[in-house]
């Protein structure tokens, strides 16, 4: 059977038929289901693969202008913050100035308290000072007049009780010695 079948295709093709041109119905045939796939092609995928790449642009377009926005935005708050920074690089500046200056003062202040109350400080022991020596000196005077009334009344071998009398004696006698002392200085 396959001889029989090998045969007759033999004698059908015998007719001078090209092998590599299709037959004229199978032409057709394609050429309509290619027009029908294109025409769904053309009318269905296409708008929506247009569609989607336009969606697409869109989105990329958006996300560049919100980059774009970005940017300009963490510039202006970079600008912004040196600005700031700048400003309080001088007012510190001018805080620590100012605490200089302050300082300054308070030392000068306190120099001046300080030297004034050195100098209260000593006018006060110049005042204590000069009141210890005349109460010093009052001691003495009565000391030294009642030790020279007793080596006086000693020495002449009477009691001298005459108090205004022995007092003056004391009071020359100290005066005189005040005055040696003060020639001998």
């Amino acid at each position: 059977m396959l001889n029989a079948l090998v045969t007759y295709a033999a004698e059908e093709g015998a007719e001078a038929h090209n092998p590599l041109l299709p037959a004229w119905y199978d032409i057709i045939w394609s050429s309509v289901c290619f027009i029908v796939i294109l025409i769904i092609f053309w009318k269905v995928a296409l708008p929506r693969m247009k569609k989607l790449l336009d969606e697409r642009s869109a989105a990329i377009e958006g996300n560049i202008a919100k980059a774009d926005e970005a940017q300009r935005k963490a510039e202006a708050a970079l600008e912004e913050y040196t600005a700031q920074l700048a400003d309080a690089r001088k007012e510190a500046g001018e805080i620590r100035d100012a605490a200089r200056e302050d300082g300054k003062k308070i030392v000068a202040e306190a120099k001046e308290t300080a030297a004034a109350e050195a100098a209260r400080l000593t006018t006060t022991a110049h005042a204590q000072i000069e009141a210890e020596r005349q109460t010093a000196l009052v001691s003495l005077r009565s000391e030294v007049g009642t030790l020279a009334l007793d080596l006086a009344g000693g020495v002449i071998g009477e009691t001298l009780s005459d108090d205004k009398k022995a007092q003056a004696v004391v009071d020359r006698f100290l005066a005189e010695l005040e005055e040696s002392e003060g020639a001998k200085a």
